[in-house]
């Protein structure tokens, strides 16, 4: 099932960035500035806390069939998708059909991780992190498509769509896990009560502080990589091996290292190699380009590797029957925050330049290293990753 799951992720997250990966192309042709584009990815984060909010409202994950759910929100989004090479020529008419495609990818993501947390009571940490590498890989699919020479822009929406739409048939080849709690009673109240309690809180604010940075570099690394080293010198390929490749190979280590020496330090420990290189793309901005491409491989590799185990610390604080709608309101808040860190690192591109447009992320990992660590001390954390904290 773990592996099925990861299939159908990767191949249905293909559709996140694709407008993001020919940002250039767009530029080009349809006149935008980065503060424009940025507006691309941002309406897809806007869809995705609209979509997980209401479902986090209905319960959904947790009272429908996770597989059920994931199918049909893969259809969605590469239909969603597919428009924009289809019909769009403008801002006006991609931003509600990127909208919509970030409303369907709420019902992969996050009912992806609960359909998980069915089948695993141990080693969850390793299996969210392999899930949470699956969904980096296919984020950074798009880059791939555009390092092998510059195909039209459609073309690579296109082909991200095609991909969505076989992860809806394979999600219907997943099943529900047995630890899955029986449906529970529609709760519209549940979401708001996970915030009143402190441990919940505090694993919460440390994935917001990880959103925060996050998406600010996945969204912008392949342009701040071509400002930096030039657009011909292998900045595409040099994006995906970044964003997918030591993105999901952090994923999975970061969850096998969480479930044996715990959640926290694991989580304190990547926020730190992160926020470390934030502080470096300011210093290697235009440094030779080996120099840039560790940088942003460490980055890649780090700014994910902590991803998954802020879910797996939901997970094993939740009451079980609403791990789904847990998990769900955490990715909510967590993607609305995005919206304005992506929209600030475009702003002071534009003003400041791509050396220092990176640092206003830097609230991120000093807000998640500060909740974690908290998080660390409380008697609640006994329940991380069997009491290894």
């Amino acid at each position: 099932m773990l592996w099925a799951l990861v299939m159908a992720e990767i191949l249905a997250m293909s559709v996140r960035f694709s407008a993001s990966a020919v940002v250039p192309q767009l530029k080009d042709e349809w006149g935008i500035s980065s503060t424009g584009a940025a507006t691309l990815t941002g309406a897809v984060q806007i869809g995705f806390v609209v979509g997980a909010v209401l479902s986090a409202l209905l319960s959904l994950p947790d009272r429908v069939s996770p597989r059920l759910v994931i199918s049909a929100a893969a259809l969605g989004a590469a239909v969603s998708n597919a428009g924009v090479a289809l019909f769009a020529d403008g801002l006006e008419v991609a931003l509600p059909l990127r909208f919509a495609t970030g409303f369907f990818l709420a019902g992969v993501y996050a009912p992806g991780l609960a359909l998980i947390s069915g089948w695993f009571r141990t080693h969850l940490g390793l299996a969210l992190g392999v899930v949470v590498g699956a969904l980096t890989l296919g984020s950074g699919a798009p880059h791939l498509i555009t390092a092998f020479g510059t195909p039209d822009w459609q073309w690579v929406l296109l082909v991200g769509s095609a991909l969505a739409l076989v992860a809806s048939g394979l999600a219907l080849l997943t099943r529900d896990g047995p630890y899955r709690a029986p449906a529970p009673p529609l709760q519209l109240s549940y979401a708001f009560k996970l915030f009143a309690n402190r441990p919940m809180r505090l694993a919460n604010f440390g994935y917001f502080g990880h959103m925060w940075e996050l998406y600010g570099v996945w969204a912008w690394l392949p342009v701040y990589l071509a400002a930096s080293i030039g657009a011909g010198s292998g900045s595409a390929v040099l994006a995906f091996a970044a964003i997918g490749v030591a993105g999901a190979i952090g994923a999975v280590s970061g969850g096998l290292i969480a479930d044996r020496i715990g959640r926290t330090a694991t989580t304190i420990g990547m926020l730190a190699i992160s926020g470390s290189a934030i502080i470096g793309s300011a210093v290697l901005f235009e440094a030779h380009p080996a120099a840039v491409a560790v940088l942003a491989l460490v980055w890649g590799y780090s700014v994910i590797g902590d991803s998954g185990q802020f879910s797996a610390a939901v997970g094993e604080l939740a009451d079980r029957a609403h791990v789904g709608t847990a998990i769900t309101v955490q990715m909510a808040v967590g993607f609305l925050i995005t919206i304005f860190s992506i929209q600030l690192v475009g702003t002071m591109a534009d003003l400041v330049g791509w050396r220092w447009a990176f640092l206003v992320l830097l609230i991120g990992p000093i807000l998640g290293i500060w909740a974690m660590w908290c998080l660390r001390h409380d008697e609640a954390a006994g329940h991380l990753a069997g009491g290894a904290r």
